[in-house]
């Protein structure tokens, strides 16, 4: 195949004969199968689909771009294939990759057109004329020699950490591509950090140097710091879980709910913060870089900063608690034997461990937990936090148990329980149990036997009642330590709205001004606690009704068993197995 010779020949300076044309044939032909372009014999099946690259910047057979690169191609002879992959930062979310792709598509397009603007027409060959000499020989009107150099393009992405030359060719007479016009254009854009310079160097030597597209230069990502963080030796939230062994006992010696700490010890100490690094764009300007912060320690009551200020440290030794925003340090009194006349009542700020017995006549008050590894005779108990026996209590009808959070206990037998978090026993005999939470008798013996059992919500149990028909009254719904106290504060305030009746009736004196201050204050509190207690009736009723009601599950219901759920109450008359007794449709479904 001959090569054309006529304008586009000059234009593009092309010099050679036939054989080269042949020679470059063979090597495109070459590059082609190299670049896995496939002859009519080899193509794939028709329902092969290649996956599309989403880095190749695709452009039309129209496109000033494809036109220039045809042109080039047509009259020079072998050239390779235009290469367009812009590989921007390898892990970039495809949104940034296609705007950057069009932000490249359109600098290409303008230079491109603007080339082929620049290079004149084809002047169109003259009509033959009847006065010319059939054998005079043609003149060949010679068109004016025209020049474009070559031109380099750079193109810097979006974020000005990458920048990509392109490099159209030189027209006509033009200037092939060299250093000094690479330098040229690289002070031009500004690009002077992370050059390849390897490249820059050999490029102008480059079979493939034009119509295809390089990176030049690299910058620095910056690398953000990272926020320093709190890491705990504690429990910030310490899960109160009791676990049976293969017999159905449970160990309420350690049911670990108490976290111990020495004087001295840490409970947490900062992470500090990772350092940023500056990153540097390619036009060698720095990218400032986020710093970490530094967390603040968790410091409350009882704790104190190490020197470095990077632990927290227990002042004194105790119990470790998270009151949601610090970590304090709660006393712990030890009590090595019984409460009892050596040790008189107990009232203490904090935890009380009491190693022995409380014994009768005796009282344990405090704000926070108590635990006692012995047994609770006729003595009155009241905790701040949870109360744990772990031999149980025998109260002899006397035994007044208060707790504000929850209640573990081996048994229960003739006593008073008030517990405004869950109750976990082994059996309840013969007991008054007001539980805004959930019964839970399922180890052990797992029996409720007598007494009156009252469940916010609800109880779980293996048997309720016995053959020989005790009464045995269980209460569902409600809130039974709330609704106790409620009663208890409305009795007060009716004795206080007495006395103050009564007082203003007197005569006027300071004494008496003040009492009827400090009265009025207190009714104030006292009716703001009444409503605040029917608020949180109406929330647990929500709750209760969300979940499907308050519901008693049991094993076994022998005769004898009273059910009250609300206002309705319903006798058992028969014994139920497998109960799982609830509201339905107004009615209480024993099944």
């Amino acid at each position: 195949m001959e090569f054309k010779s006529g304008f586009w020949g000059r234009l593009f300076g092309f010099k050679g004969g036939g054989s080269n044309r042949e020679e470059s044939q063979e090597e495109e032909n070459g590059h082609s199968m190299m670049d896995g372009t496939l002859k009519d014999d080899q193509m794939p099946l028709p329902d092969f689909q290649p996956k599309p690259d989403k880095t190749q910047l695709v452009l039309s057979g129209e496109h000033p771009f494809i036109q220039l690169y045809e042109k080039w191609k047509e009259q020079v002879g072998y050239v390779p294939l235009p290469r367009l992959r812009l590989e921007y930062g390898g892990d970039s979310p495809d949104e940034e990759l296609e705007k950057e792709l069009s932000r490249l598509r359109k600098a290409i397009t303008a230079v491109a057109a603007d080339r082929l603007s620049q290079i004149p027409k084809e002047p169109e060959p003259k009509p033959p004329s009847e006065d010319d000499d059939e054998d005079e020989e043609e003149e060949v009107e010679e068109t004016p020699p025209f020049q474009l150099d070559a031109l380099p393009l750079i193109y810097v992405t979006a974020n000005q950490l990458a920048a990509w030359l392109v490099v159209f060719p030189p027209i006509g007479e033009g200037k092939e591509l060299d250093l000094e016009m690479l330098a040229s254009i690289l002070k031009e854009s500004g690009v002077s950090y992370g050059l390849d310079k390897e490249l820059l160097d050999s490029l102008p030597n480059a079979k493939d140097r034009y119509f295809h597209l390089f990176l030049i230069a690299q910058g620095r990502e910056v690398v953000h710091g990272k926020d320093g963080y709190i890491e705990d030796f504690f429990k910030r939230t310490v899960k109160k879980k009791y676990e049976a062994d293969e017999h159905g006992r449970v160990d309420y010696f350690n049911l670990n709910l108490v976290q111990n700490v020495e004087k001295g010890q840490p409970i947490c100490q900062i992470i500090p913060p990772v350092e940023g690094i500056p990153g540097r764009n390619v036009l060698d300007e720095e990218i400032p870089c986020k710093e970490g912060k530094m967390p603040v320690l968790p410091k409350g009551r009882n704790t104190e900063a190490s020197e470095d200020g990077m632990q927290l440290l227990a002042v004194k030794a105790g119990r470790v608690e998270f009151s949601g925003r610090s970590f304090l340090v709660k006393s712990v009194l030890e009590i090595g034997g019984n409460v009892d006349f050596s040790t008189g009542n107990i009232n203490f700020v904090g935890d009380v461990h009491i190693h022995g017995d409380v014994s009768s006549g005796f009282s344990v008050r405090t704000i926070g937990d108590i635990t006692i590894d012995g047994v609770v005779e006729a003595a009155e108990i009241e905790a701040g936090g949870d109360l744990v026996v772990s031999k149980g209590i025998l109260g002899d009808s006397r035994a007044m148990i208060r707790a504000h959070h929850d209640v573990y206990a081996k048994y229960l037998e003739n006593c008073t329980v008030h517990c405004r978090g869950n109750l976990q026993t082994d059996c309840i005999v013969n007991c008054d149990v007001y539980c805004d939470g959930e019964v839970s008798v399922r180890s052990g013996r797992g029996t409720i036997i007598g007494g009156r059992v009252r469940a916010a919500q609800g109880i779980t149990c293996k048997i309720v009642g016995s053959k020989s028909e005790s009464v045995t009254s269980v209460f569902l719904g409600g809130q039974p330590f709330a609704d106790f106290e409620k009663e208890s504060l409305l009795l007060n305030i009716k004795k206080q709205e007495a006395e103050l009746e009564r007082l203003e009736r007197q005569p006027d004196s300071p004494k008496r001004n003040q009492r009827i201050g400090k009265l009025r204050l207190d009714l104030s509190i006292g009716r703001m606690k009444v409503n605040q207690f029917d608020k949180e009736l109406k929330k647990i009723q929500q709750k209760m009704e969300e979940q499907g009601g308050c519901r008693l599950i049991c094993d076994i219901a022998y005769p004898g068993m009273v059910l009250t759920i609300g206002e309705l109450t319903k006798p058992l008359a028969k014994e139920t197995s497998l109960v799982n007794a609830r509201l339905v449709d107004g009615e209480i479904c024993m099944m």
